[in-house]
């Protein structure tokens, strides 16, 4: 059995970003275990700007994006598998992969990052009526084609969902000649970044529908169109709002999956609402020696922050793998109130700084991000607006909590944001 002291399963920008800070930290001994023929992972099909200004201070394409971090992961020597499926993972950190060169193999890690990413929501979760017609594509498989593949799915679209990928992939249609009819968006507020619906969707007039969806797919072999209707507050079609809009291609944009069936066969906790592993402030997950980072433990909006939060993971492992667990009294934190997660899920004593990532459940004007410290006012954060498609973030200091302090909770407050 071959043995690692750190094994990263994922070489997309989390599984990069965390290797190098691993490595940084004095690991020596770390493979990276990528299903794909490259690294990078999703950013090599997201052509667009818009990736790097926190982290590198410019615009970048997700592949200039990408190439930052495999050049350091290559300039440091970091062995990486690729074409290679991690097909298990054992509570004792023993991985089974497979690659068509060198067949079934076992590896033993010290430690583990899990950076596999995520994955789309299919169709099937929707349960839209309709036959199955040709024509009907997830907007990151409509996007690896026209910007990998070079072909187009179609020439008059719809799309579902509005969220980040169906928003660019709305212009990036419209630039390349389609026809786009409409966003329709079940709920009543976009899921996507403002500066998206500004720049994909206002900037070439594509109409954004929302309280709307699907509600019937027609067609045989290929797509012929589909109807459309609003939706009420318990999102059940409105019975005279059907609109129908022929169409030779639905793309679908309809929330994205932690991709954590490995996390979970190996008995990884997982939360039931990011859908990714429960971790402490150093990242680590419920089975020691293993760590998550990046969108296999909950959906970022930037990258940028998927590989800060992933340099924090390398961070962690490395000490992990010199000093071992660390020690401290835990503080649950409590999502309630209009926030919906936390990531982290709780923090320990002994640790110094915290930065703490939430979403809200549904957009707010004039309020305020309140935390309580067993139920006592600890902060009180004004915004302006809050939206859930906007990842927030509070940095706490450890040592400015009370000493008794067992909880925190996270809420929004409305009304009087001084």
């Amino acid at each position: 059995m071959k043995h690692v002291k750190l094994a990263i399963i994922g070489g997309g920008p989390a599984g990069l970003a965390a290797a190098a800070a691993a490595k940084k930290q004095g690991v020596n001994d770390i493979l990276i275990i990528e299903r794909d023929e490259r690294l990078g992972g999703i950013l090599n099909q997201c052509i667009h700007a818009g990736f790097g200004l926190h982290t590198f201070g410019q615009e970048l394409s997700g592949p200039e994006y990408a190439q930052r971090f495999i050049d350091q992961v290559q300039e440091m020597e970091i062995p990486c598998l690729l074409n290679t499926m991690v097909l298990d993972l054992s509570d004792e950190r023993v991985l089974t992969v497979t690659s068509r060169e060198e067949g079934l193999q076992q590896i033993k890690a010290d430690a583990v990052i899990l950076a596999m990413g995520c994955r789309e929501r299919p169709r099937g979760a929707l349960n839209i009526p309709g036959t199955r017609p040709a024509g009907i594509w997830s907007a990151g498989t409509a996007q690896r084609l026209v910007n990998m593949e070079g072909m187009m799915p179609g020439r008059e679209v719809v799309i579902l969902g509005s969220g980040d990928i169906g928003l660019i992939m709305a212009r990036r249609m419209t630039m390349e000649g389609a026809r786009v009819k409409a966003v329709a968006e079940v709920m009543p507020y976009s899921g996507g970044l403002k500066r998206n619906i500004v720049q994909c969707l206002d900037d070439f007039d594509i109409p954004l529908l929302l309280s709307t969806t699907v509600v019937q797919i027609h067609g045989g072999k290929k797509l012929e169109g589909v109807t459309l209707a609003q939706v009420d507050a318990q999102r059940r079609p409105i019975a005279g709002t059907e609109q129908y809009i022929p169409c030779d291609t639905l793309l679908l944009s309809v929330g994205l999956l932690p991709e954590n069936e490995l996390s979970a066969a190996a008995g990884v906790a997982l939360s039931p609402i990011t859908g990714g592993p429960v971790v402490g402030e150093d990242l680590a997950t419920s089975i020691e020696g293993v760590f998550a980072c990046g969108n296999v433990l909950h959906v970022h909006d930037l990258v940028d922050f998927v590989s800060q939060e992933a340099a924090l993971a390398g961070e962690a492992a490395a000490r992990y793998l010199t000093a071992g667990k660390p020690q401290g009294d835990v503080i649950s934190l409590l999502a309630e109130g209009g926030v919906r997660y936390t990531v982290p899920q709780h923090i320990r004593r002994g640790a110094d700084t915290v930065t703490v990532r939430f979403r809200v459940g549904q957009p707010y004007r004039d309020a305020a991000v309140c935390l309580y410290a067993d139920g006592k006012l600890l902060r009180r954060i004004p915004k302006r607006v809050l939206a859930p498609g906007e990842m927030e973030r509070v940095t706490l200091r450890i040592a400015d909590l009370p000493e008794d302090c067992r909880t925190i909770r996270f809420c929004i407050e409305e009304g009087e944001t001084k």
